[in-house]
């Protein structure tokens, strides 16, 4: 006998649909499943047939075939446990087929027939919504990230005996729905605020005009000048996630395994912090079995790399791809995999290896050579797509012994929030992306005009700095976000003469 039983696999961070036959023969009792199953699929058939005797059923003892299509596509992970089991009973006759019509099901079964989590449940759950899939039965600690999905009948189940009960109408699943907009709203107050820093009123702002508009920002400063502090509070000051970036970021954490039991959705900028023997697939995403990295984990978020001359040179320029385009594209024999990695890119590095240049407090030992190659451990192409680069000298004794209250991050978010609304009103509509770091060669032209003594300013800083086009344009989307956090139509002089400031490391480079 024959069952269908659809059910669902992640590509990347989207889902699509797989119907999984089961064919019972006669013959020597055997189980081979077909339709390119990868190891964790091909060791179901020992779940399965364990779960099911110990939940009281019958294994039949025949030749059974489980085919996954469509079959040119590899299926990894254990999803396919709960619709297999399923699709044997239906076959030999415990389970009414009629009643696998309506649903899709997946979810990894346990030896004692127990129902565990699968990575992947939101995209999933999207998929079979896209299908018109009416009913998805899935774990019930799947159940919450899933349920933000409108339109669609969501249950979890803990074993697979009340699967069986609920397709049987013996005892009904509870369709479980979770409001979306009470999951997104304004952010917690953070622990790491910008009230706890003392001095760096010219770090603060960068990190205000980053926040605003999207920019990526480099730090650079002695030792102990509080780089990693103040990158730390960046989270603090990001506009709130709309819902839409809220889905997208879940989506991305449920692929990767690292939403909490019960978790419904991501509703806060993710900050992403990996350590500097980091390596490119774990950065940007890879391996074996490709996983999103670190760099796709931060998506609508921050990606903070401290040290940065410390990692491996390979590996940052692998960033250059989602720094421009805000995606990563992972290409193997089988598949071409795309995930989004859309973040804000802050990182903090000393200025010579000693970490004391500039520093009037203590004396650099470092030879010029030295310094030189310790700063080409950065290639240029990469520090042309980093927006800002800001000097943060060390803070002076009284400043770290007052008493004089800092602006809080709350404050400071809401002149970002009120900039981004600016933002959106202008290219909302056009798809040019959410920030002023995002928009495009053509719509600078549109956005960003100059007067004639704003023209004469930016041509004299091209000329004595050097600077690329890309770096150009960049000093142009800084300006409009300074213009956007003052509140003006038209970029200004005052807001390009303080964009260019923003380019220390440019300014290190000029002759003489």
């Amino acid at each position: 006998m024959l069952a269908r039983v659809r059910s669902a696999a992640v590509l990347g961070i989207e889902a699509y649909l797989v119907d999984v036959e089961v064919d019972l023969a006669n013959g020597l009792p055997a189980f081979a499943t077909v339709g390119l199953p990868q190891a964790a699929v091909k060791e179901g058939r020992e779940r399965v047939t364990a779960a099911l005797a110990n939940s009281g059923f019958t294994v039949p003892l025949k030749r059974i075939t489980v085919n996954l299509a469509p079959a040119a596509i590899p299926k990894q992970g254990s999803a396919f446990d709960l619709p297999v089991a399923l699709g044997i009973l239906a076959a030999s006759g415990q389970l009414p087929a009629e009643a696998l019509g309506r649903v899709l099901a997946f979810g990894e079964l346990g030896l004692e027939g127990d129902l565990r989590p699968v990575r992947g449940a939101l995209p999933m759950a999207l998929a079979a919504r896209a299908a018109g899939c009416p009913e998805i039965v899935l774990p019930a600690e799947n159940v919450a990230e899933a349920a933000v999905v409108d339109g669609l009948a969501v249950r979890g189940a803990r074993t697979l005996a009340a699967v069986c009960r609920h397709l049987t109408g013996t005892a009904l699943l509870a369709a479980v729905r979770v409001p979306v907009g009470s999951l997104v709203g304004p952010p917690e107050a953070d622990p790491a605020d910008f009230a706890d820093v003392r001095s760096q009123g010219a770090a603060k702002r960068a990190l205000e005009i980053a926040a605003a508009g999207g920019h990526n920002i480099l730090l650079l400063g002695p030792p102990g000048s509080g780089k990693t502090m103040l990158a730390r509070r960046l989270p603090s000051i990001l506009p709130s996630l709309t819902l839409e970036e809220a889905l997208e970021t879940t989506k991305i954490h449920s692929v990767a395994g690292l939403l909490a039991p019960g978790q419904a959705l991501c509703a806060v900028r993710p900050f992403r912090a990996p350590h500097h023997t980091i390596s490119d697939a774990g950065l940007v995403g890879g391996g074996g079995t490709p996983r999103p990295g670190e760099a796709s984990l931060a998506h609508n978020g921050v990606l903070f790399l401290d040290e940065l001359p410390e990692f491996r040179r390979h590996v940052l320029e692998v960033l250059r791809q989602p720094l421009e385009d805000g995606v990563v594209t992972l290409s193997r024999a089988a598949t071409s995999l795309t995930y989004p990695a859309r973040f804000t890119l802050a990182a903090a590095m000393n200025p010579c290896p000693c970490g004391h240049l500039g520093d009037p407090a203590r004396e650099c030992h470092c030879p010029a050579p030295a310094v030189e190659r310790y700063r080409s451990r950065l290639s240029g192409p990469l520090l042309d797509r980093i927006d800002i680069h800001l000097a943060v000298p060390a803070v002076a004794w009284r400043d770290l012994a007052g008493s004089q209250a800092a602006e809080p991050s709350a404050a400071i978010r809401g002149r970002v929030e009120a900039a981004r609304a600016r933002q959106r009103d202008r290219f909302g509509g056009q798809g040019g992306g959410y920030a002023n770091a995002h928009l495009g060669v053509r719509q600078l032209r549109r956005h960003c005009r100059l007067d004639a003594a704003g023209e004469e300013l930016l041509r004299n800083a091209v000329a004595r700095l050097g600077l690329s086009a890309r770096a150009y344009h960049r000093v142009l989307r800084i300006a409009r976000t300074i213009a956007d956090l003052a509140g003006t139509a038209a970029v200004e002089v005052p807001h390009l003469a303080e964009a260019v400031q923003y380019r220390a490391l440019d300014r290190a480079r000029m002759p003489g």
